[in-house]
């Protein structure tokens, strides 16, 4: 098989022959030079003037710790539901500022008509797990507990609360649900879960990481390197964060497990590793969908010009359709 779909936009070119910079940031004792990172991912101002019908603001939750969100409100619509949002990037780049993410949250907010939350974590190595998942957890409480203004107070609907990522993001859902599952929220309903191309891993390669060694944005040289700046010094990749219902991880068994719809490409290293989390969530009797893109590629979503892109949207919009339809 192929290691690029065909017909690519310019613009997914482009930002792949980018994507090799990244490697320069990395530094031989593992640190990542976060001077030279921002020449590559200049950050993106909230706007309180409407694009695409979307204005965004940005609030903090702890200074010190540099943890707030971006709130991505549509300027039409009452009793909206909300999508609590993890960027991916490995656990180690990104923000709700870069420009990818701002992008791909305010059309989220536009096409499915939801308040869009999109949280700004501590990243790896400077900070390891299981800080991301401590971090995205406070900010998910802080919205529980915090009257945040008055167009999120008044048109928010936060018994239909769905909790969203993308790649290490999608990997922090899981562990933020479990997390949360323990904790007694007073307003916040926690209905649903969209895992797209989640980011798991494990000690065995599977077929999908040999076979597609060249595919564009990923490969096993730069996940390895990922799990190794995130996860807890001395730990191997078959620790339960990263492989998810791998020999050392207690499932969720017991647990209070929303439905949840996984998105995995066919030009994507990680897609057997996506289609073992479906499988993992059914076997423990969980509610869960999977939605094969076949030429879709890791990051596929944050182009509009990419026709999988779209067909992301609605399957996610008739995904929290029925979810919402059902406890009305």
């Amino acid at each position: 098989m192929a290691q690029w779909p065909p017909n690519l936009p310019w613009s997914v070119k482009l930002l792949n022959f980018l994507s090799y910079f990244a490697k320069i940031t990395h530094r031989p004792d593992g640190s990542v030079n976060r001077s030279l990172m921002r020449f590559m991912d200049w950050p993106i101002s909230p706007s309180n003037k409407p694009v695409n019908g979307v204005i965004s603001s940005d609030f903090t939750v702890d200074k010190p710790r540099d943890l707030y969100f971006r709130l991505y409100t549509p300027t039409a619509g009452t009793s909206l539901p909300v999508i609590f949002f993890i960027h991916g990037g490995g656990f180690a780049y990104n923000a709700p500022s870069s420009k990818p993410y701002d992008g791909f949250c305010r059309r989220l907010a536009h096409e499915l008509s939801a308040f869009i939350i999109s949280v700004n974590y501590r990243l790896s190595p400077e900070h390891r797990y299981p800080a991301q998942i401590e971090d995205c957890f406070d900010v998910l409480k802080f919205i529980d507990s915090t009257e945040i203004e008055e167009g999120f107070t008044k048109n928010a609907d936060l018994k239909r609360f769905f909790i969203a990522g993308d790649s290490s993001g999608a990997n922090l859902v899981h562990y933020l649900t479990v997390k949360a599952s323990e904790y007694e929220f007073s307003r916040v309903k926690h209905i649903g879960n969209i895992s797209i191309q989640p980011f798991f891993g494990g000690e065995e390669r599977t077929e999908s990481e040999l076979r597609l060694t060249k595919a564009l944005f990923i490969n096993v040289d730069l996940t390895d390197w990922m799990w190794k700046s995130y996860l807890p010094e001395g730990s191997d990749r078959d620790h339960p964060a990263a492989n998810v219902f791998g020999p050392n991880s207690d499932g969720v068994a017991g647990i209070k497990y929303p439905a949840t719809i996984v998105f995995k490409g066919g030009y994507d290293p990680l897609q057997d590793r996506q289609k073992r989390y479906y499988e993992g969530l059914k076997k423990y009797g969980k509610e869960a969908y999977l939605v094969e893109c076949e030429n879709a590629f890791h990051t596929f979503y944050v182009f509009p010009e990419v026709t999988e892109s779209s067909l992301l949207l609605k399957e996610v919009k008739n995904f929290m359709q029925k979810l919402c339809e059902s406890i009305s």
